[in-house]
């Protein structure tokens, strides 16, 4: 699918190690849709256009027929957009619903093709009761993900800032449910994420295990209200003062079995401050429960906790791909231009879903920053 000269949108389909679609897929093929999203599954979209007679309806209906069994992988769904000669994986993942619409009247009908991120894959078998012991959390995930290696999964795990290594004779963990619920509960428990997406190179995804990071080289300016040099249509902001919220966690002391409240502030390395001017602390938030736990643990819950509460600046928008001249990506930095000096500076990139038609490839998108007024006096165009 061609939208322009400049932007060519290629589909490859199939169990485990997908290939190009045929010429008449590409033909039917009438929209994609593709959203992603910081602490949520990404997901994807295909609309096909079809009659009665098209051979898509009964290649659609064996495809997933024979990849609904137990122990059957899924179908997989690779988008790949070539941008200014640069080919960009866009996303990859398994179909995990087919809907038909019939055409009336004279009109043709719709094939449309739903589907989610490859950690769907890991949500698929239960094996609860897996003991890992003496095992370090970072060793259980790659571990895990390693069953995945033929889907070109690549696990790329960070240790948590404060480790707790369980002592084998006092306790060994075990696993509970599938792999994905599993990940999440230990990502959960440090203060960390996990997600997969795609790598730079087609066909390879990077599994992330390890904390938010809000650094690194930003994406080029997002410019509003600069004339020629404007590349967003639209772009509205929010600030939240009620946000801030500083959580509290308790410490038991060993001998006289008292809880000691521990403030905990969000003083991660990796997720520096944005803005000059953060949200005030509106609240405390009383983390009871973590006086049943060892302090390694009980801290790691509040940096979890903290990591949430403080983006109080929010943004939403969007922009013409062609006109932008790259695709703009979740879970990376971006750099705001012409919105004034309490709105302008750095941004974290928390979703974007990208709409293609023939001839049209737009994005909308959200930021986030945990404070007004910019901590950098220039960002890069």
């Amino acid at each position: 699918m061609s939208s322009s000269s400049a932007l060519h949108l290629s589909l490859m389909i199939g169990p485990v190690a997908p290939v190009p679609v045929p010429a008449m897929m590409i033909e039917a093929l009438e929209s994609v849709t593709v959203t992603s999203e910081a602490g949520a599954t990404s997901g994807f979209q295909l609309r096909f256009r079809v009659n009665s007679e098209s051979e898509l309806n009964t290649l659609f209906l064996i495809a997933v027929g024979q990849n609904t069994g137990l122990g059957t992988p899924p179908l997989r769904v690779v988008l790949i957009v070539t941008l200014g000669g640069r080919p960009q994986p866009l996303f990859d993942g398994v179909v995990t619903n087919v809907e038909v619409q019939a055409g009336q009247h004279g009109q043709p009908g719709s094939i449309s093709v739903t589907g989610e991120d490859l950690t769907r894959v890991m949500d698929m078998l239960d094996f609860s009761g897996l003991p890992y012991p003496a095992m370090p959390i970072e060793a259980r995930v790659a571990l895990i993900c390693a069953k995945y290696a033929a889907f070109g999964i690549v696990p790329l795990t960070i240790p948590a800032l404060f480790p707790d290594v369980p002592i084998p004779v006092e306790r060994i963990p075990a696993q509970q449910g599938t792999d994905l619920d599993y990940l999440q509960q230990l990502a959960e428990e440090v203060g960390h994420v996990f997600y997969i997406e795609p790598g730079e190179v087609p066909l390879t995804n990077v599994a992330y295990f390890g904390p938010e990071i809000k650094v690194g080289p930003p994406q080029p300016a997002l410019n509003i209200d600069m004339d020629a040099h404007t590349n967003v249509e639209s772009l509205n902001f929010r600030f939240d003062p009620t946000k801030g919220v500083l959580p509290v966690v308790f410490i038991q002391n060993p001998l006289t079995r008292a809880p000691i409240p521990i403030p905990i502030p969000d003083l991660n390395p990796l997720q520096p401050p944005l803005g000059a001017l953060p949200a005030p602390i509106a609240k405390l938030r009383m983390l009871k429960d973590t006086a049943k736990m060892n302090p390694m643990q009980a801290i790691s819950r509040g940096l979890n906790e903290a990591k949430k509460s403080q983006d109080a600046v929010t943004a939403s928008g969007s922009l013409d791909v062609l006109r932008y001249g790259r695709l703009l990506k979740a879970r990376k930095l971006v750099g705001v231009r012409g919105a004034g000096v309490a709105y302008d500076g750095l941004y974290y990139v928390s979703r974007v879903s990208s709409s293609i038609k023939r001839g049209e490839f737009k994005q909308r998108f959200e930021l986030t920053r945990n404070g007004l007024i910019s901590i950098t006096p220039t960002v890069p165009a």
